[in-house]
């Protein structure tokens, strides 16, 4: 019976464009996707911009329009950027969709008749200079935790998930005054009550990254807080509940749910039940950042227990460390970042997607550096992959009429490979996309020697058997190699499937074709440095 496989990418905030670091954080998803359909395995491939919150408010004034004018702006540049990569997500969604506000409110609604949640009275922060009430990213303020100034809704030093009335020396981020509270009534989520359940969650999960392991310890350790799902907002979805008309649910608490609402779609679509892919024969990733750690071993588990109707919590935490930019942090607001939109104009999508998985921040934060880039290109892509399929095809282009010989491989070749195909899979499985695609490339250079070895060139004419042996077996480990390759660098792989008669299919595969099409060409180009 096949699996059922969630793959939830996060969903990027539409109130700016996409940078590196987003790529960075997101593209294991992809690969993962890619690999599970190879696999032959059921994927639900899902994401969507964050169409609400307070950074789009923000951004929405600052131009002089209105917040939905500029998250349906920036959700079509994230489609486009996103399809220029080659995320081949199943559905990429938008928050402000009406299915999934749909979703988001008979969720809510399940919630608030369950134990998990309760009615309080909190303070609210309030601007007596421009008399209105202030959204958490609308506080500036000192972290209680370490001290950093930061917004009121999470520490950008700390990753706190802050409280505003936790936060000390408060004032509004339009004028800079001081703040008062008023009294406000609002829905919380009783995360505290579910401490035993969110414990157990985490000690069964021991396999996860260290950053995903040692952040929900920590919010754990710390004495976990009850969290209102709801907000005094003017742009989100309304709470399904008498006596909140004014009121909109906090985006954490709906826009997590996207992952179950995108599914819900699909299940819909393909005539599935949704309980299938949420139930037990099913393994579910979520791919993002570290600073969305505590929104997807927290929180999403919190909402998912409150709801009470046994849903899958998450199985993989794929959170990656930041990426920084020429050895500085990226910082959108100095315009110190590589916009997505320009680098994939600009360059090869597999060299972009190379670069981001080989220096993925997995373990630690890695840099993103032009000349690191261009070598890698260069040198990988160019020197060693695209050299070895250069190399052998032309060679068939050139002295065979386009011919790839017969042959029958040698059964410690289909031994190694075979053995590499199920290496790479686990890896990929358990999340380790660096070491995967190092193990792919130990077979490029493995093929590299072996034609060096073999000295097809001389072979031609003084043994011409010993030739096309040699380079049936280089075809083939070409083939194959395109195979294992293909969820890392689809569009190149895509190239030369087509031209050997192959498919995406993870396993050993034998030709189906047998000569070099015309439309064979180089794969990978030389790139040179970027003039600064």
């Amino acid at each position: 019976m096949n699996k059922n496989i969630l793959i939830g990418g996060a969903w990027p905030y539409a109130n700016g464009s996409l940078h590196i670091g987003h790529v960075a954080g997101l593209l294991p998803g992809d690969i993962l996707a890619r690999y599970y359909r190879a696999k032959g395995e059921n994927v639900f491939y899902v994401s969507g911009s964050d169409c609400y919150g307070t950074p789009i408010t923000i951004r929405a004034k600052q131009e002089n329009r209105t917040p939905a004018e500029i998250s349906e702006y920036y959700h079509a540049e994230f489609c486009e950027d996103f399809k220029n990569l080659g995320f081949s997500y199943d559905l990429y969604g938008k928050t402000s969709d009406e299915k999934h506000i749909a979703f988001v409110q008979k969720f809510h609604k399940k919630l608030y008749a369950g134990c998990y949640t309760e009615e309080r009275t909190v303070k609210q922060a309030y601007c007596p200079s421009c008399a209105k009430v202030l959204t958490d990213r609308f506080v500036i303020g000192t972290c209680p935790v370490c001290g950093a100034k930061t917004r009121g809704d999470q520490c950008d030093s700390c990753n706190e998930v802050l409280d505003i009335e936790t936060l000390l020396d408060t004032h509004c981020a339009d004028c800079g005054s001081a703040l008062i509270y008023k009294d406000s009534t609002q829905i919380f989520l009783l995360i505290s009550k579910l401490k035993n359940e969110l414990v157990n969650f985490l000690e069964t999960h021991p396999y996860w990254r260290k950053n995903a392991i040692a952040f929900t310890k920590r919010y754990i350790d710390e004495g976990l807080r009850d969290r209102a799902i709801t907000r005094d907002l003017e742009w989100g979805i309304d709470v399904p509940l008498d006596g909140y008309d004014e009121k909109k649910i906090y985006i954490w608490a709906e826009n997590v749910l996207g992952y179950l609402s995108a599914t819900a779609a699909l299940c819909e679509e393909r005539g599935i039940p949704f309980e299938e892919v949420f139930g037990e024969n099913a393994r579910h990733y979520y791919v993002h950042g570290k600073d969305n750690i505590p929104f997807h071993s927290i929180i999403l588990p919190a909402l998912l227990l409150g709801h009470g109707e046994g849903l899958r919590l998450p199985d993989d935490i794929i959170s990656s460390e930041h990426i920084t930019l020429e050895g500085r942090k990226i910082s959108t607001s100095q315009n110190w970042a590589v916009w997505l939109k320009e680098l994939s104009r600009d360059y090869h999508p597999d060299a972009i997607r190379y670069f981001f998985i080989a220096n993925g921040p997995e373990k630690r934060d890695t840099d993103f550096s032009w000349r690191e880039f261009t070598e890698q290109n260069n040198s990988e892509l160019v020197g060693a992959w695209g050299n070895f399929v250069n190399r052998t095809l032309a060679f068939l282009v050139k002295y065979n009429d386009r011919r790839i010989p017969e042959g029958t491989v040698d059964p410690e070749i289909r031994s190694k490979v075979a053995q590499i195909f199920e290496t790479v899979g686990t890896l990929i499985e358990n999340g380790r996309f660096k070491d995967a695609l190092e193990g792919i490339f130990e077979l490029v250079r493995f093929g590299n020697k072996y034609y060096d070895t073999k000295e097809p060139w001389k072979t031609r004419t003084s043994a011409p058997v010993e030739c096309s042996d040699t380079l049936f077996h280089c075809t083939w480990l070409i083939g194959n190699l395109a195979v294992l390759l293909a969820p890392f660098l689809p569009f190149s792989s895509e190239k030369v499937l087509g031209w050997l008669g192959l498919t995406t299919v993870w396993n050993v595969q034998d030709f189906t074709s047998w000569k070099i099409p015309e439309d064979y060409s180089i794969l990978f180009t030389r790139i040179e440095l970027p003039k600064q």
